[in-house]
């Protein structure tokens, strides 16, 4: 059975014309396989089971409505690769488990219940594939009185590693290993050993870290003033530190470590779709998706690479396809068997969705604009606000018929006379499914041109920008040895032979300056209804100063948060350049060498798509 089902799988992918990696990653994770492991489905037959789970859903609301159109609409968009969900509707549509939504946001009150409760419950969504976010500000800090044993507390970091811990001990249906968040406010008095706690890398593996910085922080750092430090536990100040010290302490441990971020709470909060119903905390582990305890998100991708025609946007086609997404992803809200009616409750009501995009790097390519340019932050501005218009359509239509979400009264939206969703439009780090997709990761430049991609069976398999494979042989200067040659640094900026025009448009992420990615970040953003994942990328010879200089302007920009990763900071990566530039690198491959699921950015666990 299982090998009949592969070969099935193998001819469906050479007819679409898609890696052996792609195949390698959904026999991997996605494929339904028995009791004995064997595989059981094939990628069609894949595709066909999600879209019969999801398109059902409208019977929900009309006994008239036209299921196989429907199933059709949503087969034919996902075998083309135009459109793929988050992780979890793949894997769980139309099984068991029935767990399709990616993102969640725990509450954790300052109380032993409280936090393993939410121990519990992340192991769950784990289980079912989800990533988890949480706040650890409420929790007394370390050596605050704990009245009910007359003892000393240990603070939130030293919970995180409870956190931790389990993580490791919970994969996800086998499939996938689990990833978290840590957020804790700027103000709270364990911030310091926050901050620092990654600098050791055996600490907290399976966590984010960003902290939730406010606006009178930002102001603090500015004026060289101090800031007051509070108890949560009582409310009250209870010290202060000096908010550049603390600032430069941040951007330090990011340049060193990766580790942390900063999401501006503030920012999030200006933005709060549903302010009457509650302030946010925390985010998503890549923090794209800011939610409200308990409530939870699912995502979907559209290919961008798909739709340029003639080196120009085809918007008709694009505005189809994100009135079908919105349908599909509003359908999963009801497709989903949840964790806890907790999250059931509080999902619903909002009904909070995230549309978001992948293979715009492929995008710009094929319009023959170079990813650092005015231009391509221009086009990013136009096709987000055209996504975000068709997709507030689409769910004002939706509410009309099916109505609208019910906290819409607490809500931004309170005005409109139908809105489904309290948000629709989410940037997220697309990982696996822009593998499955054959296209870059979310809004990220490429990361090479060329390299090898270490497969899920341990092997080495080549892989080239099918984009530049065209090109070079269009314009006739292509070779397998150029290919290898492009292979040993993933970068076309130093090589001979290859045209200006072409090495213009063929920037990768390192090739880009730092300033470039955020102004491209922040381009998305002011057209995103929730957030934007985006890795600001540094070559290993960064200084601390151009990581501050970043921080710095994503404030400025208005971006809802950042994160920095500067090449070589640390010992194990998801990305390896060759030893033709990574000369300090003591064990640096020959080649550029990617980990199976890596496509871009800084994708963490199960934090990508």
């Amino acid at each position: 059975m299982q090998n009949k089902v592969l070969a099935s799988s193998i001819e469906s992918f050479k007819d679409l014309n898609l890696s052996a990696n792609s195949l390698k990653v959904l026999e991997k994770r996605y494929l339904l396989r028995d009791e004995s492991g064997n595989v059981i489905e094939s990628v069609p037959e894949m595709f066909k089971r999600i879209s019969r789970t999801v398109g059902i859903i409208d019977l929900k609301y009309s006994k008239k409505a036209d299921i196989s159109a429907t199933i059709n609409k949503f087969y034919s968009m996902m075998s083309l690769f135009e459109f793929l969900p988050n992780s979890p509707t793949i894997m769980n549509a139309g099984t068991q488990i029935g767990q399709l939504s990616a993102c969640f946001v725990i509450p954790i009150e300052d109380s032993l219940k409280s936090i393993f409760e939410a121990v519990k419950t992340m192991g769950l969504i784990h289980q079912s594939g989800g990533g988890t976010g949480f706040s650890f500000s409420n929790i007394r800090p370390y050596g605050d009185i704990v009245h009910s044993t007359n003892s000393l507390a240990s603070g939130p970091v030293s919970f995180m590693q409870v956190f931790d811990e389990t993580t490791n001990v919970v994969k996800q249906g086998g499939r996938r290993r689990g990833a978290n968040i840590g957020i804790l406010r700027v103000d709270h008095p364990d911030i310091l050993e926050f901050i620092t706690v990654k600098q050791n890398e055996s600490m907290l593996q399976n966590f984010n870290l960003s902290v939730a910085v406010t606006d009178k922080f930002m102001q603090a750092v500015k004026k060289n003033s101090n800031y007051p430090l509070i108890n949560p536990r009582t409310g009250e100040k209870c010290g202060e530190l000096k908010a550049r010290e603390v600032f430069n302490l941040i951007i330090k441990s990011a340049w060193q470590k990766g580790d942390p971020g900063i999401i501006f709470i503030d920012e999030i909060n200006k933005h709060n779709p549903t302010p009457g119903v509650g302030r946010i905390e925390a985010t998503n582990p890549c923090g794209e998706q800011p939610l409200l305890p308990y409530e939870s998100c699912n995502l979907g991708s559209i290919n961008l690479s798909k739709f340029v025609k003639n080196q120009k946007i085809d918007w008709a086609r694009l505005k189809e396809a994100v009135h079908n997404s919105v349908h599909f992803l509003d359908n999963v809200i009801d497709a989903n068997r949840y964790i806890s009616p907790k999250i059931e409750s509080i999902t619903k009501a909002n009904r909070k969705i995230g549309l978001g995009v992948m293979g715009f790097a492929e995008m710009l390519i094929k319009m023959n604009i170079t990813y650092d340019s005015n231009k391509a932050v221009k086009t990013a501005k136009k096709i987000m606000k055209f996504i975000s218009k068709e997709s507030h359509k689409k769910s004002a239509e939706i509410g009309s018929k099916r109505g609208s979400f019910p906290n819409i009264r607490k809500s931004i939206w309170k005005n409109k006379k139908s809105f489904r969703n309290a948000t629709t439009t989410t940037i997220a780090p697309t990982g696996t499914i822009s593998i499955i997709a054959g296209c870059s990761s979310g809004i990220e430049p490429l990361f090479a041109i060329a390299f090898k991609r270490d497969v899920l069976d341990g092997t080495q398999l080549f892989e080239a920008n099918p984009e530049f494979e065209r090109i070079a042989k269009e314009r006739k200067f292509y070779s397998k040895s150029l290919m290898t040659e492009i292979a040993k640094s993933g970068s076309v900026q130093r090589i001979k032979g290859i045209p200006p025009d072409v090495k213009r448009i063929f920037k990768t992420a390192l090739d880009i300056n730092y300033q470039w990615h955020i102004k491209m970040q922040a381009a998305f953003q002011k057209y995103t209804d929730n957030a934007v994942s985006k890795t600001i990328n540094f070559p290993a010879n960064a200084k601390v100063e151009d990581v501050k200089k970043a921080y710095l302007l994503a404030y400025k920009l208005k971006c809802k948060g950042i994160t920095v990763y500067r090449y070589g900071s640390k010992t194990k990566q998801v990305l390896y350049i060759g030893s033709a530039i990574d000369k300090k690198l003591s064990k640096a491959p020959k080649y550029v060498s990617a980990d199976a699921e890596y496509s871009g950015g800084k994708c963490h666990g199960n934090a990508c798509q």
